[in-house]
């Protein structure tokens, strides 16, 4: 039986986090009476994108993840671009949180995120070569 313990692992945080700025806007809406959409609300607008950035960018990130760790990476490479990733995706709500212009924190953490998919789409590659 193939086991994915390690993306399950990384998925299971990045959930986590998923969960809390689902949260976030429910609370928004709450406090701003805001049923659909962002009412105007910059607030609210802001933790609606950081949500959906969110949304956009983990999936296939988890997906090349789990591809890697069935395609047999080391633990140790598993480990360095999931913990790169919630690190990445921290930095990124954290950044984004602060300001909607540009910060380090949304930099790094896009640019984390970017690396984690790049190297992962080339390590996932280069194994369906050499197999």
């Amino acid at each position: 039986m193939l086991a994915l313990s390690l993306t399950g692992f990384y998925a299971s945080l990045l959930g986590l986090l998923y969960i809390g700025l689902a949260i976030n806007i429910i609370l928004l809406r709450k406090k701003f009476k805001v049923g659909i959409n962002d009412g105007g609300n910059k607030d609210l607008a802001k933790a609606i994108r950081v949500h959906g950035n969110f949304a956009e960018y983990v999936p296939i990130t988890l997906i090349l993840l789990a591809s890697y760790e069935l395609n047999g990476a080391s633990a140790m490479m598993l480990h360095v671009l999931g913990a790169a990733l919630v690190v990445g995706r921290v930095l990124h709500v954290i950044g984004l949180t602060k300001t909607i212009g540009l910060s380090i924190q949304r930099q790094v953490g896009m640019l984390s995120t970017f690396f984690v998919i790049l190297v992962l789409a080339i390590e996932n590659i280069r194994l369906f070569l050499i197999a």
